[in-house]
């Protein structure tokens, strides 16, 4: 007759707590600490340091299209966030113009300029908010 196998334990003592003594199988990987035994600090640090990180990235978008072999339509959008009203990483407006720019098209003009506003709102976003442009406009000879 089979007998099931023996499993040894050992009892290990974490130095850091008062806890008491926990037994665990041999060769696991040292002490175990529950999730709540973690400080409230460090979790909102970790937090935080998530969302600068999400928050110092911007997006932006840019389309340009050829009517002619020499002439056409472009289309440049931005977003940035803002916190304590620094704009991360530039303003959205900046952004949305230096991508057009960035083309190299020649005789570049832009014939629309918008920006996010939120009229009496739009003090709670410099706090903490998102900040969206978009620049639309021509670019090259059209011969007339």
């Amino acid at each position: 007759m089979l007998r099931p196998p023996t499993v040894a334990r050992t009892v290990i003592q974490d130095a850091r707590t008062p806890e008491p003594a926990v037994s665990r199988p041999m060769g696991s990987q040292g002490p175990t600490r529950s999730v709540s035994s973690r400080s409230p600090g460090r979790r909102a640090r970790l937090a935080g340091a998530v969302l600068v990180a999400a928050m110092a990235s911007s997006c932006a978008n840019l389309s340009v299209k050829s009517d002619s072999a020499t002439s056409g339509t472009f289309s440049s959008t931005a977003r940035s966030f803002t916190f304590l009203s620094w704009d991360m990483p530039r303003p959205a407006i900046q952004v949305a113009h230096e991508n057009a720019s960035d083309t190299g098209l020649p005789n570049l003009q832009a014939t629309s300029v918008k920006e996010t506003d939120w009229g009496w709102f739009d003090w709670v976003l410099e706090i903490i908010g998102s900040r969206s442009a978009s620049v639309r406009g021509t670019w090259g000879f059209t011969g007339e």
